[in-house]
């Protein structure tokens, strides 16, 4: 029988399980485009739990004991003592979420010869690295689409904290004040800006229709140009590189993968060519922006505000300098991670487990790496060029 080791976020703080503010969720069957979502043959909890961290165990337990396996659940990943660490050896397989990663560098890898699956409980693979699994002959996949409405929901949702100065006005709230002329000091309208969508994949996609609404102009750059009935439906800008767009917007959205062409894209030299007031939503990758470079454009003013929920490493170190920046809307990574998320991605995570283990193919749109090379969603959105991805070295 197999040992599988999952690492998921640690409890909340006010004990497990919460008070739910909801009875229940809405079920969702089916994704834009047509793809259904995931098919478990059951699952072994009720949509709107929290899964997604320890005592939660992606409602795992009772499928794989009965089925004579092992699980080892933690929230300790980091360092040569973790648990992450001891466990690894003897997995058959490793489940991780993009929100909490247990990042799978090539010198894990080669720790870990029983290793078959390096499984995402999410949409995000970049904390396995690829050219290594691929060499290991390791299957990774991930529960594709499974959070991208709750991902596209957040970004639309930071963009409208951005511009409307809601983080500023909150906390005049919170500290007693009612200061009108300080709150809005740096507040706009979203309507009549130009907004530019980087990556017009399934997120950017739903990002772009949850847009047109406000009145925008909207821009895209996408390494493939969407069809012209969708271009001419939701009136986009196309741009053939991403200088191109950033330079004729005033807010860019982010919803790239992070690989070699995109690590480090927005940097001093790119940002310096946005306009002055440029507002930039991330909740793609942390390592696609280098670090200082947005704690600089805030301070000089080329950039009006940055938010995002994605950092580097994860969690983010207690003093990283973009919890205390200026005009900043950050979160934790929780932008995929909503309860109604949970319950796809979870449903997914046993879909996957329940195809591997009875030796049926995955569905295609799951997997990254399969058979020695990249594979379905995998060959369309990450490289392997014989080098580790950036920021697979983390420990």
């Amino acid at each position: 029988m197999a040992k599988i080791l999952c690492v998921l976020y640690p409890d909340p703080v006010t004990g497990y399980p919460p008070v739910y503010a909801r009875d229940s969720i809405p079920e969702i069957t089916s994704y834009p485009g047509g793809q259904t979502a995931p098919t478990p043959e059951a699952i072994d909890f009720i949509p709107g739990q929290l899964l997604g961290c320890v005592s939660g165990e992606l409602g795992l337990r009772r499928y794989l004991e009965a089925a004579g396996h092992e699980l080892v659940v933690t929230s300790d990943k980091d360092g040569p003592n973790s648990v992450f660490e001891k466990e690894l050896p003897d997995a058959d397989v490793v489940i991780s979420q993009p929100f909490w990663p247990a990042y799978l560098t090539a010198e894990r890898i080669a720790k870990a010869p029983k290793l078959k699956l390096a499984l995402t409980a999410g949409i995000g693979s970049d904390h396995v690295d690829l050219d290594a699994a691929i060499k290991a002959g390791i299957t990774v996949a991930e529960v594709t689409y499974s959070n991208s409405i709750s991902v596209a929901e957040h970004a639309v949702m930071q963009i409208l904290m951005l511009v409307r100065n809601f983080v500023p006005c909150h906390e005049w709230v919170i500290n007693g004040g009612w200061n009108i002329a300080d709150c809005v000091s740096r507040a706009y309208d979203l309507e009549g800006l130009d907004v530019g969508v980087i990556a017009a994949g399934r997120i950017g996609q739903a990002v772009l229709r949850r847009l047109a609404p406000f009145d925008v102009r909207l821009h895209y750059f996408d390494t493939r140009r969407l069809p012209a009935a969708v271009e001419e439906e939701l009136g986009l800008t196309y741009h053939p590189d991403v200088r191109s767009l950033v330079g004729a917007v005033d807010i860019v959205d982010i919803h790239a993968p992070l690989h070699p062409q995109t690590y480090h894209l927005f940097d001093a030299d790119l940002i310096g060519t946005m306009r002055r007031g440029s507002y930039i939503v991330n909740t793609a990758r942390a390592e696609i922006v280098v670090r200082d470079a947005i704690v600089q454009a805030l301070e000089s003013g080329r950039l009006a505000g940055y938010a995002g929920d994605v950092w580097f490493p994860q969690p983010a170190p207690v003093d990283h300098p973009w919890r205390t920046m200026k005009h900043e809307a950050m979160t934790p990574h929780v932008s995929g991670t909503t309860l109604s998320a949970q319950a796809r991605y979870a449903a997914g995570t046993r879909e996957i487990l329940e195809d591997f283990f009875a030796g049926r193919d995955i569905r295609d749109e799951y997997l990254i790496v399969h058979g020695g090379s990249l594979a379905g969603t995998g060959a369309q959105s990450y490289t392997a060029d014989g080098s580790g991805s950036p920021g697979s070295d983390a420990g």
